[in-house]
């Protein structure tokens, strides 16, 4: 797929994700033009004086994905659609039940809608780990948003437009994340742990942004795309970045799994394996082809991709040398939409 020749837009691309994704494509992909789509005016003022002059194919669009009018006045003229916007904090999902599904499952069957009437080739769309057998509203809501996604595929009928989903936990050093938490609460002595056998993979930013550009690359239509991943034991993170430190236990938050899980026991029927990912195909796949990555591994009935019973873990040393050596973004990061 030639990314040269493509007009691109990323919605939510004021945020943590669209930041990045806007630096890989300008230096990488190097599209005819990249689109940025979000509500925050002061957002995209702080991006385009960050980008400067790198900035020059780069358009700023003010909207909401609850706007469908606004969508199709977006979408005219472009390619690829990368679907990054939602609204992400589990807390308020719960005190604002209503605003979650508005943005997250009713912004996502606009961007189908718009999508397919606009001639958009491709959609991609960012999940979540806690779409997998959710535990909190949020979580619901992005496993709607990703039935969407994957039936819009056969809901687009003779339309060429191909809709996939990539799904992965929390990104490491983002906002909202433990590894900025941790480092602020250094400073006081204690970190908060909410249970000592707490687990989760670990990926970051820069190499989600990479996962979704690959996953463009061989999407078909209907696929979850599922990164394979490192583990991290959260007491583990909390001793490479401050070793000195005590531990308070403080319990999960409501809503808060003690592992995350990427694939769960009722998709391994549909789920194919590869050396660097697994590929979990719709109700109506058949075999374990999957276009251009060839022929992977059907996974064992009653497979289950979840953090703690990983077999590729990052110890203390390798954590501490892992965030050492990552490099901080050169775009402002901003989270939201």
């Amino acid at each position: 797929m030639d990314f040269g020749d493509l007009s691109i837009l990323v919605t939510g691309g004021t945020g943590s994700f669209g930041n990045a994704f806007a630096r890989y494509a300008l230096e990488v992909l190097r599209p005819r033009r990249l689109i940025v789509f979000s509500r925050d005016e002061v957002k995209q003022l702080e991006m385009r004086r960050a980008l400067g002059s790198n900035g020059d194919h780069v358009r700023y669009f003010i909207g909401d994905v609850r706007d469908k009018e606004r969508l199709y006045r977006a979408f005219r003229g472009v390619d690829l659609v990368v679907h990054a916007a939602a609204l992400k904090q589990v807390p308020t999902a719960e005190y604002n039940p209503l605003e979650v599904i508005q943005t997250n499952v009713l912004g996502a069957s606009s961007i189908i809608d718009a999508a397919i009437d606009c001639g958009v080739r491709r959609v991609i769309a960012l999940s979540s780990d806690k779409a997998v057998s959710p535990a909190n509203l949020y979580g619901a809501t992005k496993l709607c948003a990703d039935k969407l996604f994957v039936a819009a595929h056969y809901y687009a009928g003779s339309r060429d437009t191909k809709f996939s989903v990539v799904r992965y936990g929390n990104v490491s050093g983002s906002r909202g994340s433990v590894v900025p938490l941790f480092r602020e609460r250094s400073r006081t002595g204690a970190l908060p742990i909410t249970d000592p056998r707490m687990t989760r993979f670990w990926i970051e930013l820069d190499e989600a942004v990479r996962f979704v550009h690959r996953s463009v690359s061989v999407m078909q239509g209907s696929e979850i795309f599922v990164p394979r991943l490192p583990s991290v034991r959260i007491v583990d993170v909390a001793r490479a970045i401050a070793p000195h430190c005590r531990h308070d236990v403080v319990g999960c938050r409501p809503g808060e799994k003690l592992h995350e899980v990427l694939v769960n026991e009722e998709e391994s029927a549909r789920t194919v394996e590869y050396d660097d990912l697994y590929v979990v195909h719709p109700f109506t796949a058949r075999g374990a082809q999957v276009g251009p990555l060839g022929c992977g591994r059907r996974v064992p009935e009653g497979f289950c991709y979840s953090s703690d019973r990983n077999d590729h873990w990052l110890g203390i040393d390798e954590l501490r040398h892992t965030l050492a050596t990552t490099s901080e973004p050169r775009i402002v990061a901003a989270a939201g939409s």
